[in-house]
């Protein structure tokens, strides 16, 4: 195996980058190096604008006129298609809408209404919390049995009498990317509709639903995206399972027709029925804006160079650092997301030591320090200095300082 780059060679190739015009355009601390864009992305520099153009043209020159006139009712549906380039959907498939875990329950339901002989719903169970959470609490709604398995198993016996299998399809912790196109086939093949959580996949890998036969997908906007905290999630249902569907929360946005103010309920066409109250239009002002940064550029080249980050982190610390920490995610960069988990027993104070440095990562329970490597507002000569400011930290044991293992409410 060839020695990791050198400084001087990172630079020389953050000289020939391609997508290294694009930092600029990012709001990042002078003297931070961002490895946490995995958890929430940093603003792009015209989300400040855009918002205060809403607050002074849009809402203070228009006040309730902007839902017509500045095109706020639609923002949902036009956001929608503007993601769904991303994950490989037809326009009219997806919408922004709520919160991944609403997204998730509403769709959870609407997969086991459209299986009603079935009394199986399939998750891993090492995904992430809320995805376990819901499947739990919905199998308990419709009386389902819950089936735990690894995605390695998903096939034969264990997807006996299952209604919908739900999988992120890569791993929160280890970053291990679930293979899509053939989980997919072999839920249909057993007669289950596949539910996919797309939040750590959606701006960070090529998708391809279509191509895949997906039947559903939620995800959130506020990591790769760089939506802003809180940011929108968004659903996609494809269309071959548009008619009849029976949504659990019905709300009057969801209507057919929402201003005729009907006593009785009845779905808009396609996903509309998915909206289940009004739009949170700042937060899509602010989603706007950065999909004109993160869609300007083709999801597989920003790929390529996440994955020679990723790689070139993990060979500069294992080879300064043999032995210290276990790679929890997979070695080969084509088989993980666009983070890094190392395991460490005292991994929290480590983190905590980086973010002294000016080397933002983050922690998850119960060893994992994780770094993401988003390409657009990353060097290489920045994961080359964050790599070699873990190694210092652990040589010259500073993490062990009292005050980087003192916890506050978020890890």
């Amino acid at each position: 195996m060839p020695p990791p780059m050198t400084r001087e060679e990172c630079l020389a190739r953050d000289a020939s980058d391609p997508l290294a015009s694009l930092r600029p355009q990012f709001v990042i601390p002078e003297g931070v190096i961002y490895l946490d864009g995995n958890s929430l992305g940093p603003p792009v520099r015209a989300s400040a604008t855009r918002a205060a153009a809403l607050v002074t043209d849009e809402w203070g020159a228009h006040l309730i006129g902007g839902w017509e006139r500045d095109g706020w009712i639609d923002s949902g549906a036009r956001l929608g298609g503007r993601i769904a380039p991303l994950i490989g959907a037809r326009p009219d498939d997806v919408l922004v809408c709520d919160s991944t875990t609403v997204n998730l329950f509403k769709l959870l339901h609407v997969g086991v209404a459209l299986r009603p002989n079935r009394s199986v719903l399939l998750a891993s169970d090492d995904d992430f919390p809320t995805d376990r959470y819901l499947v739990e609490a919905v199998a308990a709604q419709r009386g389902y049995t819950v089936r735990w398995a690894p995605p390695r198993n998903w096939h034969g016996a264990t997807l006996k009498d299952v209604a919908v299998g739900v999988l992120s399809h890569v791993n929160f912790r280890t970053g291990l990317i679930a293979d899509m196109g053939a989980i997919t086939r072999a839920l249909h093949d057993a007669g289950a509709l596949a539910l996919w959580d797309l939040s750590h996949s959606v701006g960070a890998l090529p998708l391809d639903l279509g191509a895949c036969d997906v039947d559903m997908a939620v995800g959130c906007t506020y990591k790769f995206l760089c939506g802003g905290p809180g940011a929108p999630a968004f659903a996609m249902v494809g269309a071959h399972l548009h008619a009849g569907v029976h949504t659990p929360i019905p709300g009057w946005l969801g209507h057919a027709r929402p201003f005729a103010f009907a006593a009785q309920y009845e779905p808009a066409p396609g996903i509309g029925w998915a909206v289940t109250g009004t739009p949170t239009i700042a937060s899509h002002v602010l989603l706007d804006a950065a999909l004109d940064v993160v869609g300007s550029v083709a999801v597989t080249a920003t790929r390529h160079k996440a994955m020679e980050l990723g790689a070139l982190f993990v060979d500069i610390v294992e080879g300064e650092l043999p032995g210290v920490f276990t790679l929890h995610s997979p070695r080969e960069p084509e088989l993980r997301g666009n983070h890094v988990s190392l395991g460490h027993p005292d991994g929290f104070a480590i983190v905590q030591g980086l973010i002294a440095r000016g080397v933002v990562g983050d922690f998850r329970e119960p060893d994992v320090l994780r770094f993401g490597f988003a390409p657009l507002y990353l060097s290489y000569v920045d994961v080359h200095d964050a790599a070699i400011a873990l190694v210092d930290v652990m040589r010259t044991e500073e993490w062990r300082d009292p005050r980087f293992s003192r916890r506050g409410t978020v890890t």
